[in-house]
Parts: structure tokens; C-alpha cells; sequence
């Protein structure tokens, strides 16, 4: 039987096969999010002072809610309920996110103080921020924001 949030290839599915659907979404996701992050960066730099950090959290926002619906409808493939596993991929990004916000000022900082260019620094930090929770958010999502929650 199917479980309450979640299709059965959520549990017991092809891991190879599902991971690489999950990459293609986390790539075309990534492409996307930093895509955003740079264009409103971009166009609130002469606006806002640390415009990259209102950046971050709009494109964050934008970036997981298309992550969502990618991972529910073609990597996971669940017919659970919409609400709680979006709340719950909150929770798994919520880490990384807040990890990433505290992070980019600093980063920022660093990325300037190499460059000769300065206004490049927070386009270079917000790329070398979009990376590294690949693996680890496969599994929370997996497990956690796509998982069964009980029986039928």
C-alpha cells in the first residue's frame, strides 16, 4: 500500500535513479537560484545598502519553493500532503539557509579583499555559497520532507 504523504517510490524506490532525477532538479535549481540571487543584486545595488543580502533571502524563498515542486512532482514523486512536506523542506534548507546568510557577509568580505574588481564580490560569494548540502539534503528529503508518515 501507499502511505499517507508519500508514493511508494519515495521508501522503497531506485535510489540511483531517483539521486539522478534529484541532481538534474538540483541542477536546473541551482542554475535558477543563483540566477536570482545575481539579477536582484543586481538591480538593488543602487537602491539598498547589502543588497545582496535581501537578495539571498528573496532568491531563497523563490529557489526552494521551485526546488518543492520539482522534488515533489519528479524526483519524489509523492501524493502526500502539498503544505506539510513544503514546511518541511523549509526545515531541511532551513540549515543551509540561515548558514548561508550568516556566511555571505563574511564571505563577501573576503572575495573583496582579493579582488580588484570589489562590486564582483557578492556575485563570488553567493556562487561559492550555492553548492555543498547536496548529498545531505538528498537524504532530508528523502527521509524526512518526502517521507511516509503511516500506512493505509
Amino acid at each position: 500500500m501507499i502511505a499517507d504523504d508519500a508514493g511508494a517510490e519515495s521508501s522503497c524506490g531506485n535510489v540511483p535513479r531517483q539521486f539522478g532525477r534529484y541532481m538534474l532538479v538540483g541542477l536546473f535549481n541551482t542554475a535558477f537560484g543563483y540566477a536570482v540571487y545575481a539579477g536582484l543584486t543586481y538591480a538593488l545595488t543602487p537602491r539598498l545598502p547589502h543588497a545582496y543580502m535581501a537578495a539571498a533571502v528573496i532568491g531563497s524563498i523563490l529557489s526552494i519553493t521551485v526546488a518543492f515542486v520539482g522534488y515533489k512532482m519528479f524526483v519524489f514523486q509523492t501524493r502526500g500532503n502539498w503544505l506539510r512536506e513544503y514546511l518541511r523542506v523549509y526545515m531541511v534548507y532551513g540549515t543551509s539557509m540561515l548558514t548561508n546568510l550568516i556566511l555571505l557577509p563574511f564571505v563577501v568580505a573576503a572575495a573583496a579583499f582579493f579582488l580588484t574588481r570589489k562590486e564582483y564580490a557578492p556575485y563570488i560569494a553567493g556562487a561559492a555559497l550555492q553548492g555543498g548540502t547536496i548529498l545531505m539534503s538528498f537524504f532530508g528529503h528523502r527521509h524526512f520532507s518526502f517521507r511516509a508518515t503511516g500506512k493505509r
